[in-house]
């Protein structure tokens, strides 16, 4: 009872004021303080209001806020524990057999896989011992490649 009470001596004072806005010509200001000081008349016709001050003095209702808290703290702890893990068993054993699959990228060539239909042109050369003039042997063909 007091609630309704506020509610609509809230609604009477802000539509008091919206008038008086309204006198000093500020029509759009005037009409959106209206609506505010309608809002609390409005959940009080509603029975919003009732609703509420049985919940708020309910212990029923009490428990059942402190239920669904944690219900949602369960939630928001699986739902990290899953982020960080890379999601949900399914989706990493997909993932897994996606990446055995395309080791290699699916667009590929068969000369960059290695997969050529001819012969390479240069047999391998056989190994040479390693000398003192040889160290500088791989620098010095590349030199040579570039013109230097």
């Amino acid at each position: 009872m007091i609630a309704e009470t506020v509610c609509s001596a809230v609604a009477a004072a802000g539509l008091g004021i919206a008038v008086v806005t309204a006198y000093r010509k500020r029509y759009l200001m005037a009409a959106r303080i209206a609506a505010y000081a309608l809002v609390p008349l409005g959940l009080v016709m509603t029975g919003i209001v009732d609703w509420v001050a049985d919940t708020a003095f309910s212990p029923t209702a009490w428990a059942g806020f402190a239920v669904l808290g944690g219900a949602w703290a369960l939630f928001a702890t699986t739902r990290a524990v899953e982020r960080r893990r890379g999601g949900t068993r399914k989706e990493r054993r997909a993932a897994a057999r996606a990446a055995r699959s395309e080791a290699v990228a699916p667009a590929a060539s068969a000369l960059s896989l290695g997969q050529s239909s001819r012969p390479a042109s240069r047999p391998a050369a056989a190994p040479r011992a390693n000398s003192g003039s040889d160290d500088f042997s791989d620098v010095e063909a590349i030199l040579k490649k570039h013109g230097i």
